[in-house]
């Protein structure tokens, strides 16, 4: 039992559980838009249980798909796996346990939460293999943490309403952008090993303008989004706030200076999420 626990504690540091905060504010976000407030204890407590776990299954399976290549690349190369610390035979069961978890949730929500939630899995499990493949492959992540938002509006109303599907385009190119700086750390050993990635293809300066572009592309969408659901003042402020992060964060990092890149990548994306909840929030208590 006693290593059984330190397995499951060493799995959830290597998958960084703590960062479901990066997709769960996006999905509490629109689940209070589609309540127009609180929905039921119940919903809420299953949208919680479907986040933490599908994030969870998706990190896990990366780490076990992705440990050859950990072992090979310097920054790396220190995980769990290639580490010797877990067996891949372990994270693939811790894998396959959250992705259970996930989908009793999913079928405790709703019918058709239940019936997309294979679909999900494709999409959360799948981008593992992206970066084999193409050099969008941050398109793909920002899909993952985009579905969020969709999934947890459907788990309230039970259907989907086209107007979330531009949180979801916003948090997609949100995500995809800080998963473009964030793989300018790997760009050297892309390029070696031939690994597929916005910097490994036209470099850092050129892959910091695309993710400046998107996180522009993300704000007007947020804009957009604003004015479907008939924000108020707080929410619009919620939005400015949102700009002024992400100006914060692309200030304090450069493609000759990266290393801020963890403060940026980690706690600025942290705060964004949570702070656009908060105005959100606000801007539904003000507005009943």
């Amino acid at each position: 039992m006693a290593g059984l626990l330190h397995k499951t504690r060493t799995t959830l540091e290597m998958i960084k559980w703590e960062h479901s905060i990066f997709a769960l504010p996006f999905a509490l976000t629109a689940m209070l838009l589609a309540a127009h407030g609180w929905p039921a204890w119940r919903t809420f407590g299953w949208i919680l249980v479907a986040m933490v776990s599908a994030r969870s299954a998706a990190m896990a399976f990366n780490r076990w798909a992705d440990a050859d290549l950990d072992a090979e690349n310097p920054r790396t190369s220190s995980r769990a796996i290639p580490a010797g610390q877990l067996s891949r035979q372990f994270v693939l069961g811790f894998t396959v346990l959250c992705i259970a978890v996930f989908l009793v949730a999913a079928g405790e929500l709703n019918r058709l939460t239940l019936l997309l939630s294979p679909i999900v899995l494709v999409v959360l499990l799948g981008y593992s293999y992206l970066k084999r493949l193409t050099r969008w492959s941050h398109i793909g992540l920002g899909i993952s943490l985009g579905l969020a938002p969709a999934a947890a509006w459907i788990a309230v109303r039970g259907s989907l309403d086209p107007r979330i599907l531009v949180l979801t385009a916003a948090v997609t190119l949100w995500a995809g952008g800080f998963d473009v700086l964030y793989s300018c750390q790997d760009y050297e050993h892309d390029r070696k090993v031939g690994l597929n990635s916005l910097p490994q293809a036209h470099g850092p300066v050129v892959a910091f303008w695309a993710a400046r572009l998107m996180h522009l592309a993300m704000m007007g969408l947020l804009v957009w989004l604003g004015f479907l659901f008939g924000f108020v003042g707080i929410g619009w402020a919620g939005i400015g706030a949102v700009g002024v992060l992400l100006a914060y964060e692309h200030a304090i990092i450069s493609p000759r200076d990266l290393r801020r890149l963890n403060a940026a990548f980690f706690t600025m994306n942290g705060v964004i999420a949570m702070v656009f909840l908060c105005f959100v929030a606000a801007d539904l208590w003000m507005s009943r």
